[in-house]
């Protein structure tokens, strides 16, 4: 199971980020490449706080959903995304891919550095979470964008 705090999973993640061009195609979804990219780093500032969310914690979100979305690998279209956070609509507009894709990555490195702290911070949809939460939390969001562009 890829996590964000081993250095392995965190760097094989990192090498498919740079991967991804602002050609990539989605295999679905209506983000491109480049939102995308965008979108992972707006994620990543929601966990740290440094980007406010609005909440849709309920009972189910915070007990079988939680458990779905960090023990098995997320199919299209399974959770909502929060309004924020959608590249199509509140969440940060694209700029300079290049720009984008090296604020993704410092984004990641900051929320990885966040550490214990991330224990104090609740997901949006899923409630209280362990730092080890948050940190198998964030590759898999990330693994799901980058197989989105067949990264």
């Amino acid at each position: 199971m890829g996590t964000l705090a081993d250095t392995n999973d965190r760097a094989a993640l990192v090498r498919r980020l740079r991967a991804v061009e602002v050609e990539s195609r989605r295999r679905w979804g209506r983000m491109t490449a480049h939102q995308m990219l965008c979108h992972v780093a707006d994620a990543f500032r929601m966990a740290t706080g440094a980007k406010a969310v609005s909440h849709d914690v309920t009972w189910f979100n915070r007990t079988v959903l939680k458990w779905g979305a960090l023990h098995l690998p997320w199919p299209p279209g399974v959770f909502a995304t929060r309004p924020e956070l959608d590249a199509l609509g509140g969440g940060t507009p694209p700029t300079d891919f290049a720009s984008d894709l090296t604020r993704v990555e410092s984004e990641l490195e900051s929320f990885v550095g966040f550490g214990a702290r991330l224990g104090a911070r609740p997901h949006p949809l899923f409630g209280p979470m362990s730092e080890k939460d948050w940190m198998r939390w964030g590759w898999l969001h990330t693994d799901h964008h980058l197989r989105q562009f067949g990264a």
